[in-house]
């Protein structure tokens, strides 16, 4: 065999060191980039809705969409239901929610929250055909529908003592519109943005009385996990806000 010169070995020893580079290099098809898994509600306009279309759309969902694309992160929606959310962001299948979800101390003891994203309040609606339910004391002895684990349904549990109704809960806000239009509730107590939409897009129903100050809504991460991804949301949120793309998205869904 012939003898391997120092020279030649010297060279096989470059061309190994350009080889091992270029297969480490940043131009590979591999991605390392974090998919996130974003809970929502099913409905709950018009925070979270399908259009007639099939698309899903709503404040949450078009929010979402430009403050990932503000801070260029990915992630998959994933519409649950409001219970189903809580239940995925705790379990851990899913890494956040975003479901017009109210900031309360209560739930702070499990969630970490964003800093709010909209302010909201509780209104009580009655069917557009009802002409004798006024005040809150008309209430006396009837039926109230409200949400599972929304603002308007802590609203009426905190009152029904005092005026003397019985609450009905309901999964989603069409069935519990539902249940006022047919007479078996008496009237309902809702966060005032998703009644409004709701009236403005022909549910038979119409407000009663003033609205109650209520809580703000945040996105939500399971306490003490995700930190980076509630970094994220809530400079996106800032930005959003500035650009005015945030007022925008209030605009096209909220008519005042």
């Amino acid at each position: 065999m012939k003898k391997i010169t120092k020279l030649g070995i010297l060279m096989m020893a470059v061309a190994m060191i350009f080889s091992l580079a270029a297969c480490s290099s940043g131009k590979t098809t591999t991605s390392t980039a974090k998919k996130y898994v974003i809970a929502t509600d099913t409905t709950f306009k018009p925070f979270e809705y399908e259009n007639d279309k099939g698309e899903r759309v709503g404040i949450d969902i078009d929010l979402l969409a430009a403050i990932a694309k503000d801070q260029n992160f990915d992630y998959e929606l994933k519409a649950v239901g409001f219970d189903g959310a809580l239940g995925e962001v705790t379990s851990g299948q899913s890494d956040g929610m975003i479901a017009g979800m109210s900031i309360t101390d209560a739930r702070k003891a499990t969630f970490d929250f964003s800093d709010p994203y909209f302010d909201s309040g509780v209104v009580m609606a009655v069917s557009a055909s009802n002409d004798t339910i006024k005040t809150y004391a008309d209430l006396s002895g009837q039926k109230v529908a409200v949400k599972n684990g929304t603002e308007g349904a802590t609203f009426a549990e905190s009152i029904k003592a005092q005026y003397g109704f019985e609450t009905v809960s309901f999964p989603d806000s069409a069935n519990m519109y539902e249940d006022v239009k047919a007479g078996n509730s008496a009237a309902l107590f809702e966060d005032y943005p998703v009644i409004g939409d709701a009236i403005a897009s022909g549910v038979p129903l119409k407000m009663m009385g003033n609205m109650e100050a209520g809580n703000s809504y945040g996105f939500a991460v399971k306490k003490g996990q995700n930190a980076d991804l509630l970094k994220m949301f809530n400079a996106g949120l800032a930005d959003v806000k500035a650009n005015g793309e945030y007022q925008k998205i209030l605009d096209t869904y909220i008519k005042k």
